[in-house]
């Protein structure tokens, strides 16, 4: 497992990449579980990969994750794969959910809020940006997400 230490704006952040598979690494910031999903694959031969334990669909406690990142990864994890078939309704911000408005099999017309995401003291309504059905809820309140993390899916 590579260990790196990054400092931003003014926080420590330890990163541990814990196994890279294609385009997907599987990281820990400060112990915290993540799927990062890089912009390209990289060298396979630079990390190679580790049999560590799997770590399930990651869990983040709300903790101060800003963008800590490798050179080559860009912080785009969810909390939990959305697992309907449809439109995803993806994450604008990073921030923490405060109140899912939704479950699954309930009828949204497009603009409908679906959800409401704190970030930076701000409460963030997010919109549905299609009318249909909802077949998967990824998230739930005090959850923390990354920026195009799938909150919702729409089908």
């Amino acid at each position: 497992m590579k260990t790196y230490q990054y400092k931003v704006k003014g926080v420590d952040y330890q990163v541990e990449i814990a196994d890279v598979e294609g385009n997907i690494a599987k990281v820990n910031v400060n112990g915290i579980p993540f799927e990062v999903e890089l912009q390209k694959p990289i060298n396979a031969a630079k990390h190679p990969q580790m049999s560590t334990p799997k770590v399930a669909a990651p869990q983040p406690a709300p903790a101060p994750a800003t963008t800590a990142t490798t050179a080559t990864a860009t912080p785009a994890a969810a909390p939990a794969p959305a697992q309907g078939a449809g439109s995803a309704v993806k994450s604008p911000l990073p921030g923490t959910i405060t109140d899912v408005k939704v479950q699954v099999g309930q009828h949204v017309n497009a603009g409908d809020v679906v959800l409401t995401l704190e970030a930076m003291k701000m409460q963030n309504n997010i919109e549905a940006e299609v009318s249909g059905n909802v077949t998967a809820v990824a998230v739930k309140p005090g959850d923390t997400v990354m920026e195009g993390a799938v909150l919702i899916t729409i089908g």
